[in-house]
């Protein structure tokens, strides 16, 4: 399929041509402002969609919003309409098209146009009125709140809130292409409705002291839930305003007779990953947990470790290495410890289920060596 992409090089076109470059059944055509309303009818023939993301969305002169936004729109349906074919337009509205203003009006105006094209020949038409689009490769310091707030936190450069309690509505970039993406997929002939993305709403507030925990995160090293919904779209986009001088960071190396210890990241309902070294025949461990679960795993080196239940005196061990890939678990009630038995360092990656905390450090120093009757009485 051939599509034509109209502003092209702006932040949801550069984001869509990469989505159809990852396809392998698309021929891209794209109209930018180099380009003149006179060159469109030549582009328009023998395309199979047409994805209309140019407009204008600030100037000073309302005569540019006319023109960006609802002569360019019908010049694009006089084109399609002089071909003799249908051929779909995916038109990006705004939420603005609902306020009575000069942008408003005018994107509500390149709505009509289109209504009028599917009214008059059965064109299909697909309408995204979209909230605040944001994402990596917003333009920061313009029409972005997300992207300037993201920007200027990345190169310690102040943001600013006039009131905190503001809420403004959001639309994520890789919502809007994921959408797009059904459309070159989809029955050309499905009738019109207002297509509309998932939606987020935030007060300014609270965005700065979302983003603001990002990026404290490289302190306290607390990552927050960045796994979905709103705070996952979010991280993606504050972490895509990093300069490369920031891609790397060190964290704190606690080192002592037996080895390192590093945390490398906490998480507020998931604890926390570290890892540490030990040398060859050092012990690292010794005690236990009332609560608190761990799962080890050896990266490299030859590891033994040993458990006794508390209570019991039951004992057990395992011998395990980095060629093996198994996870060890530390069980509540259970002393344990880990030996390096091997020639080299050892080196292991730890979970805990919790972060530690040295006032509560739920960690009891106590020997995995079995207790004798008569050491109990």
């Amino acid at each position: 399929m051939r599509v034509l992409i109209t502003g092209a090089n702006g932040f949801i076109g550069k984001n869509l041509i990469l989505a159809l470059k990852e396809r392998d059944d698309c021929e891209i055509i794209t109209f930018n402002r180099d380009n003149h309303f006179d060159e469109l009818p030549k582009m328009i023939k023998g395309v199979g969609l047409v994805f209309h993301l140019a407009g204008i969305n600030r100037t000073k002169n309302e005569d540019d919003f006319i023109t960006g936004n609802y002569i360019l729109t019908k010049k694009i349906c006089d084109a399609v309409k002089s071909t003799g074919k249908l051929i779909p337009i995916v038109y990006t509205s705004s939420i603005q098209a609902e306020i009575d203003n000069d942008y408003g009006r005018s994107k509500k105006a390149a709505e009509g146009e289109l209504l009028s094209l599917q009214k008059k020949i059965d064109n299909p038409i697909y309408i995204y009125r979209l909230a605040n689009v944001f994402g990596k490769w917003a333009r920061p310091n313009y029409n972005s709140v997300v992207a300037t707030f993201c920007y200027n936190l990345n190169r310690d450069l102040p943001i600013y809130v006039n009131d905190a309690k503001t809420i403004i509505r959001l639309t994520y970039i890789d919502d809007v292409i994921a959408s797009f993406m059904t459309l070159l997929d989809m029955d050309a002939n499905k009738p019109f409705e207002l297509n509309k993305i998932n939606e987020y709403q935030i007060t300014l507030g609270r965005l700065e002291e979302q983003l603001k925990c990002f990026k404290e995160s490289r302190n306290n090293l607390i990552l927050e839930n960045v796994g979905s919904g709103l705070v996952r779209a979010l991280y993606s986009t504050y972490m895509s305003y990093m300069p490369t001088y920031c891609f790397n960071y060190p964290v704190f190396q606690h080192k002592d007779e037996r080895g390192v210890f590093v945390e490398m990241l906490k998480t507020s309902n998931n604890g926390q990953i570290s890892y540490f070294t030990a040398h060859p025949g050092v012990t690292r461990g010794a005690h236990y947990h009332h609560s608190k679960s761990e799962k080890f795993l050896i990266i490299s080196g030859e590891a033994l470790f040993r458990f006794r239940h508390i209570n019991t005196n039951e004992y057990y061990e395992i011998n395990t290495s980095g060629k093996v890939n198994e996870i060890i678990e530390t069980v509540p009630g259970w002393v344990h410890d880990v030996t390096n038995i091997g020639e080299c360092d050892l080196i292991c990656l730890l979970w805990a289920n919790e972060i530690f905390d040295k006032d509560k450090p739920d960690t009891i120093f106590a020997s995995t060596n079995i207790i004798l009757k008569d050491s109990y009485e």
